[in-house]
């Protein structure tokens, strides 16, 4: 199983970054990957993937587990970061 961990850095409260990252939710909804919150942490779940969102008042980081159905898919871990944390620097620098 590969692992993909990106973690931003942010100038916001918890709760204040847990709602800028909306963008990044949809992105995981689109690929059928359920958000779980239970405060500032999430679970994430879907089709050969699993992970973890955690949010605290200066960062933000996102644990993915690719399992095997999703490299069977062709899922590209190094893509896969890079497409992780630009959104969650687009969620907290908006231009």
């Amino acid at each position: 199983m590969a692992d993909v961990r990106v973690t931003e850095p942010h100038n916001f409260s918890a709760a204040e970054a847990k709602s800028k990252i909306g963008a990044f939710e949809e992105m995981l909804a689109k690929y059928r990957v359920k958000v779980d919150w239970s405060g500032n942490q999430a679970k994430l779940k879907g089709m050969g993937v699993s992970g973890d969102i955690n949010v605290t008042d200066s960062d933000c980081t996102v644990l993915v587990k690719l399992g095997r159905m999703a490299k069977m898919a062709g899922i590209d871990p190094t893509r896969l970061e890079g497409s992780i944390r630009k959104r969650l620097k687009a969620a907290f620098n908006p231009e």
